[in-house]
């Protein structure tokens, strides 16, 4: 809204500054420092509510040292970060960009999933909160439609490189315009494309559609088939990766902070032609407004952890666990870089696939031996450490130096391209 704002002001009053809010640049900062604000101002006031109402968090005890301590703590804590993230989207980003809307839109409607789910929790006394069933259909329709609107949306492009094209700047992204002559390798055409990026190859780009050349000529028009199961898949998995993270004080927080940082850098690259071009990735016109989103959602995290650190003063619950996962895969995703989220989101990952290896192993061995055994001491992972008496303390800041080196590996990916 601001954006708009001056954006008026500078067009028909020209008074001197009021041009600064034409740059990415400056609106991502002013999005994260207006959501860390946010966060820590309303923080307290929202901790002190939600202890007044008694809603606080149902522990069971699962013999670790400290969890008990814990009961009462007040959760839903997702609503701070929810609130952090699109009070300076909607006042610093440009609203009718349709990778603005979808992240919007994902923000809402998991938010929504997870307060419902938090609510039957805290308010029905039903520890089981949602029905999985019931999560899993709320994820595969939001799935559906940010892989519908993917899909068949027309502002939704990318642009195919070619030997000769040309440029303007315009907001710190480049736009195509026909009579410059630049070294810009990218056609002015943009076309519909479910192309992604892969990493470490270079000149290599999958088309999901491909998959569908058995089809004949016009494949390509039935690409959705495809494309949105992927969607479907990658919203869910991450989504409920970030949940199986948020076990110990500030571990989801802390880990989505630094996957968002690094979101950021790949968002700002893909939607500038220049940088595009030196390291030979996709360049998706419009995707620098994304910055804007990203630096809230980072700024909303880092400001959480203000409350959420150890010993924890409140907690995000499913609100913002669900959210915070979701809003990782759909960034990923239309920025055209989810093949690098088993790496940049492999903190989420272990923890997935803890729980995945548990169950499998203990179902095998009970059905093979009459008992089940077990890999891990307990899963998700964090848990398992916890049984190995390391502090929770401890184990959140190794986990998030794995998640620093992780978000570097990813980063350098591109130039290795």
């Amino acid at each position: 809204m601001l954006y708009y704002l001056f954006e008026w002001i500078h067009e028909y009053m020209d008074i001197p500054g009021t041009g600064v809010f034409q740059y990415i640049s400056f609106r991502a900062a002013a999005a994260a420092i207006t959501s860390l604000v946010i966060t820590i101002i309303i923080g307290k006031g929202i901790i002190n509510f939600l202890r007044k109402k008694q809603v606080g968090e149902s522990i069971r005890d699962l013999g670790l040292d400290g969890q008990m301590q814990k009961a009462g703590t007040p959760t839903m804590g997702g609503l701070i970060i929810i609130a952090a993230i699109l009070i300076p989207v909607l006042l610093f980003a440009k609203l009718d960009n349709i990778y603005i809307i979808l992240m919007i839109f994902t923000t809402l409607w998991l938010g929504a999933l997870g307060f419902i789910d938090d609510y039957i929790k805290v308010f029905k006394k039903d520890k089981k909160g949602l029905s999985g069933k019931f999560k899993i259909i709320g994820q595969f329709i939001l799935g559906a439609i940010v892989g519908a609107v993917m899909f068949f949306h027309p502002d939704i492009v990318i642009q195919e490189k070619i030997n000769k094209s040309q440029y303007i700047e315009t907001e710190n992204i480049f736009t195509l315009e026909s009579h410059k002559t630049t070294s810009s390798p990218y056609s002015s055409q943009t076309v519909k494309s479910t192309k992604t990026t892969i990493p470490f190859f270079k000149n290599n780009e999958l088309n999901y559609s491909n998959a569908l050349k058995f089809l004949g000529n016009g494949f390509s028009k039935w690409g959705f088939l495809i494309f949105i199961p992927i969607v479907i898949f990658i919203i869910t998995a991450v989504s409920n990766g970030a949940n199986l993270t948020d076990g110990i004080d500030g571990l989801a927080t802390g880990t989505s902070a630094i996957i968002g940082a690094t979101l950021g850098i790949l968002a700002y690259v893909s939607g500038n032609t220049v940088f595009a071009n030196y390291l030979n990735i996709m360049y998706i016109p419009l995707t620098g407004e994304l910055v804007i989103f990203i630096s809230a959602f980072v700024g909303a995290c880092i400001g959480f952890l203000w409350y959420n650190t150890y010993p924890a003063q409140i907690f995000m619950g499913d609100t913002g666990s669900l959210t915070i996962g979701g809003i990782i895969a759909v960034f990923a995703i239309v920025i055209r870089k989810e093949l690098l989220i088993p790496i940049l989101c492999g903190v989420f990952f272990a923890q997935t696939l803890s729980v995945m290896i548990q169950v499998g192993w203990f179902k095998y061995t009970k059905h093979k031996y009459g008992e089940g055994r077990r890999v891990f001491l307990m899963s998700p992972l964090h848990h398992h450490f916890q049984k190995k008496n390391y502090h929770e303390s401890k184990i959140v800041m190794r986990f998030l130096i794995v998640g620093i080196m992780l978000a570097i590996i990813t980063i350098v990916t591109l130039k290795t391209r």
